[in-house]
């Protein structure tokens, strides 16, 4: 066994290496963490006792030893502090209260507030304090939270580089003035980002290393996990899949503002694509969808959008080589989409990528915000945890098991 630690640096590791054990295990003994962490008896007992006074650990309960012994074991305090999730968008804002099991104890939607960035920090400062005070959580035991934004985020700054339909937030250095304002430490990272953190921790890719996130809708980004950690490129910009050369001509100055590959099969696209097969004028990607069984403008329309997908899918795959690709948003998780894609990757590929749908839905942002957000208070707090997303906490290392 290791000595008791005699500096403060030694005594950071030993809380460390027992909050992993902690982590990894809903209820342990400490002869358990003793034996997996090679500490003394002595050490432990003494950050045990530490961590039971300052509130992040208690007794969980007894197991029977071999010799007929009980033990007591511990176990982390999933509300010893709480989080912030955020998911901001041009039009909605969706913020939610989790404790450290990432249990979400109160939430809130409301629309974007139109007045630009500062009028956007401020909302975000009201609708915590109603939470706070919807879940009688004080305000000390809020200890960090993570925004998803939509855009590019700088990941040395954290700064919003490209704030789309969100005025004024992208000359504005949101981090700091959200730390003011709310008192807490904040991380902003970009949505789909988010949402691959959040599939990654509760979704369809739990037991992926490698995988891509893509998601669909108003606009088309993606999400990028290889050998386990987050890909961000040295700007924030990987993923930005939009500006992929398919679907269209890459030298349109059209597609200079959204991409290309956006111009050709985000929403809007999808629409034009429609009308000038003949749609309906006045329709929505929805109402294309509704009709895709009983119009031939509507089923060529369908068919041409998941053709060009299934051609970005393979040059994402052929790139990443991704073991699974998880597709979301509100057009990327139709069912539809996924069987013409399947279809198509039969035809390109010798052995066809495997494709879900998002096990998330339009909560895959929240729940990466979550779930960071309390990787974030892990790392402050005992060291724990690293840049990529959720530690396996009690929760998710449950439903991994699953």
């Amino acid at each position: 066994m290791q000595d008791a630690p005699s500096s403060p640096v030694a005594r950071q590791q030993s809380v460390r290496l027992v909050v992993e054990r902690l982590l990894r295990d809903r209820s342990v003994s400490r002869a358990e963490i003793a034996r997996s962490t090679g500490l003394s008896k002595q050490t432990i007992s003494e950050v045990m006792r530490d961590l039971e006074r300052d509130g992040w650990v208690h007794e969980d309960g007894q197991i029977q030893g071999s010799v007929g012994r009980s033990a007591v074991t511990y176990a982390l305090r999933p509300d010893a502090a709480f989080v912030l999730g955020i998911d901001l968008g041009g039009t909605k804002l969706h913020i939610a209260l989790a404790d450290l099991h990432g249990e979400i104890v109160a939430e809130s939607i409301e629309p974007t507030s139109g007045d630009g960035g500062a009028a956007v920090v401020a909302q975000i400062e009201r609708m915590k304090d109603a939470l706070l005070q919807h879940a009688s959580v004080s305000a000390q035991r809020l200890r960090g939270g993570v925004m998803g934004s939509p855009g590019m985020v700088d990941p040395a700054s954290g700064s919003i580089v490209i704030a789309p339909n969100i005025p004024g937030l992208d000359s504005l250095d949101v981090r700091a003035a959200l730390r003011e304002r709310l008192g807490i430490d904040i991380t902003i990272e970009n949505d789909v980002n988010l949402a691959a953190i959040g599939e990654h921790w509760r979704g369809n890719s739990r037991r992926a290393r490698s995988f891509a996130f893509i998601a669909v809708g108003t606009g088309i980004g993606m999400g990028i996990f290889s050998d386990g950690y987050l890909v961000r490129g040295a700007r924030g910009a990987a993923g930005e899949i939009a500006y992929l050369p398919l679907g269209g001509d890459p030298y349109d100055a059209r597609g200079l503002r959204f991409g290309t590959l956006e111009t050709a099969i985000g929403s809007a696209g999808i629409v034009e694509r429609y009308l000038g097969l003949g749609g309906s004028p006045g329709s929505t990607v929805r109402d294309v969808f509704d009709r895709l069984e009983i119009e031939e403008a509507a089923r060529i329309t369908i068919d041409e959008i998941s053709r060009i997908l299934t051609t970005a899918i393979l040059a994402v795959h052929s790139i990443l080589d991704s073991e699974i690709i998880i597709l979301g948003g509100s057009i990327g998780a139709r069912p539809e989409l996924k069987l013409r894609i399947d279809e198509h990757l039969g035809r390109c590929m010798r052995e066809p990528v495997r494709i879900e749908l998002s096990a998330l839905g339009n909560r895959a942002t929240l729940i990466g915000a979550i779930g960071s957000a309390i990787d974030l208070v892990h790392r402050s707090q005992f060291g724990i945890g690293r840049d990529a997303g959720p530690l396996a906490l009690p929760a998710a290392a449950a439903d991994v098991a699953a």
